[in-house]
């Protein structure tokens, strides 16, 4: 499975970015990490058969989504701080477990980067 993202670019405080990630075919569980410079990649939201699961931060801000017929997951983000900056990589794996920790991913994006200033 290929996974291939897009969406990021920069952005205002307070303002709103939607990343997508269409996979190469079917998978079980989606997701999104990010990763700043120097520090290690931490999840911020997964889906698999009607079921979401959020980090903290992301909880009231960031809505993730997906479409099944397209094999795309997506990741609205409202309410977007300068700590939000990072690189956001997607996630699958074949599992439909939803799951919040990196090893449990087989299939990783390229990362896209969101920069969050004024």
């Amino acid at each position: 499975v290929q996974l291939q993202a897009s969406g990021g670019g920069w952005v205002q405080p307070g303002g709103s970015l939607r990343l997508s990630c269409a996979a190469s075919g079917r998978t079980g569980v989606m997701g999104w990490f990010r990763q700043v410079p120097g520090k290690e990649r931490d999840f911020v939201a997964a889906v698999s058969a009607g079921v979401t699961r959020y980090a903290d931060f992301a909880k009231g801000r960031f809505a993730i989504s997906r479409d099944n017929a397209k094999n795309t997951v997506y990741l609205r983000m409202n309410s977007l701080k300068p700590e939000d900056t990072a690189v956001y990589y997607c996630a699958a794996d074949l599992d439909t477990v939803v799951v919040t920790t990196e090893r449990n991913y087989d299939y990783w994006g390229q990362g896209t980067q969101v920069t969050v200033s004024s």
